[in-house]
């Protein structure tokens, strides 16, 4: 009886010394910007997180961007929210808001190279809510062959949009069918210029009152307009249906406002292009498009959600995958993952991409954003068909921004 009993003991302490599989955790990832281009490209991502993290599983969840955000708004009402979410910025203060984000700060590595800006963005109330994952930004295009037989010189970093104005001027002069400049009057367009005017906001700091009607914003608004009034800038009846970049790539105009996500598109232009900063009223400010990735306030894996979210926003592997399938641009400050990205042509000067990143300005965004975007939007396209002038239009446009953060 006794060797019995030491022989199950000896059994016991085996088995006990035997090693204890790893508890299996898996992570839900909901996102719009990977499908249906770029699976693939998050699957290689996936691949080298779950080597570097074993144990850890991530499992992919898709949407169109057009159903992303009802889906993600009722899985996050039912209880029911993915561990980790892709967020684009416009819409990342409503979930920050409403209490949906678990916060980041003293979760993520200190050594994770974000550009700190694009970090700031992604914070709500001194809090880090989201991880920037990518970027995008605006640049001024313009058509080196107009500006040759035109005489002028090509745009510089030093431009101001009077430089610009006189320079669409002489390419206008060119042909009644040449166009100098096109830049958007609209929302977008709008809080970007009254970023490099410096005195123009939509708000005040306390977040209170509009102050979309001040002088400084009324003036902005109107050079904008300006472009169209004098004729350097077609009028949608004069573009017949045809868009801003179709104009461009036919090389009928001069100057071009548009994000980087065309470069691809203008590839094979018949003419000769390139790209730089953008002009300045009085000081240099660019769109600072960017999508983050969240992770639920609610998750029971914050810990394995947290290091997918670093993962897929800083890592090597994440950046060089993204770089590789133009998949937009990550935020990180590693100069070295963009070299083959800077050695590609055209545009020649590739390098206004990170240049145009030292002076970022994001949208003003309030809880109910799209209705200010909406309000805005409508307003813009009354003063550009001369219902209403610049100041008529911004007081009330104060008015509704002022009934909408009440």
């Amino acid at each position: 009886m006794l060797r019995r009993s030491v022989l199950w003991i000896v059994v016991l302490l085996m088995l006990a010394a035997l090693p204890v599989a790893a508890q299996e955790t898996t992570v839900r990832y909901f996102t719009f910007s990977a499908a249906p281009d770029h699976l693939e490209d998050l699957d290689t991502i996936i691949a080298a997180f779950e080597e570097a993290n074993p144990g850890i599983n991530v499992e992919v969840e898709t949407a169109p961007f057009a159903d992303y955000f009802t889906l993600l708004q009722a899985g996050v009402a039912s209880g029911d929210a993915p561990d980790v979410f892709e967020l684009n910025y416009e819409n990342f203060v409503t979930y920050a808001a409403n209490g949906a984000l678990l916060d980041l700060s003293g979760m993520v590595s200190a050594e994770a190279p974000f550009y700190p800006r694009a970090l700031e963005a992604f914070q709500y109330e001194s809090q880090q809510m989201a991880l920037p994952a990518t970027f995008s930004t605006v640049l001024l295009f313009y058509n080196a062959d107009l500006f040759d037989q035109a005489g002028l010189d090509y745009p510089t970093p030093a431009w101001t949009w009077v430089d610009a104005v006189e320079a669409a001027t002489a390419i206008r002069a060119l042909g009644s069918d040449t166009w100098g400049l096109f830049s958007p009057v609209q929302f977008w367009e709008f809080y970007k210029k009254a970023g490099q005017n410096g005195e123009c906001s939509f708000f005040n700091a306390e977040m209170t009152e509009s102050t979309i009607n001040s002088a400084a914003c009324v003036s902005t608004l109107e050079a904008m307009v300006s472009f169209q009034t004098s004729d350097i800038m077609p009028t949608a009846a004069e573009l017949s249906g045809v868009s801003d970049s179709e104009l461009f790539l036919s090389g009928k105009l001069g100057m071009l406002v548009t994000g980087i996500w065309m470069f691809g598109a203008f590839q094979d232009a018949s003419f000769t292009w390139d790209v730089q900063i953008e002009p300045m009223i009085n000081q240099h400010a660019h769109h600072f498009f960017a999508n983050g990735v969240a992770v639920s306030a609610s998750t029971a894996n914050a810990e394995a959600a947290v290091a997918w979210a670093e993962f897929m926003a800083s890592s090597e592997t994440a950046a060089n995958v993204r770089v590789e399938s133009a998949w937009e641009l990550p935020a990180l400050d590693q100069p070295e993952y963009f070299a083959a990205y800077l050695e590609q042509t055209p545009p020649a000067n590739r390098a206004a991409v990170f240049e145009a990143l030292e002076s970022p300005v994001t949208p003003p965004v309030i809880e109910r954003q799209n209705e200010m975007q909406d309000a805005v939007n409508a307003l813009l396209t009354r003063v550009v068909d001369g219902e209403l002038t610049a100041q008529e239009a911004l007081d009330q446009a104060k008015a509704e921004l002022d009934a909408l953060i009440q």
